[in-house]
């Protein structure tokens, strides 16, 4: 599946994941291929996505996500670290 992950001022990363795990409002949820269309906000927290060359991760204050037709674009506010 394509993952974008943006902010108001630059794209974080785009490319092609096997997986993606976010900080949700109610917990942390994983997204593999062929997920259900979602949209939703994001707290302070951890981003991991898995491609082929590894696990990374991107520790963001916020934002929101949508998932749909195997790509998930994720929206973060600007301060990410």
């Amino acid at each position: 599946m394509k993952l974008e992950i943006i902010s108001p001022e630059k794209t974080y990363f785009t490319g092609e994941v096997t997986l993606v795990t976010l900080p949700g409002k109610l917990g942390a949820f994983t997204l593999l291929e062929n997920h259900a269309p979602l949209i939703s906000v994001l707290s302070k927290g951890v981003l991991v996505y898995k491609n082929s060359a590894g696990q990374s991760e991107l520790a963001i204050d916020g934002g929101f996500a949508e998932v749909s037709a195997n790509k998930v674009t994720v929206c973060v506010e600007n301060s990410v670290k």
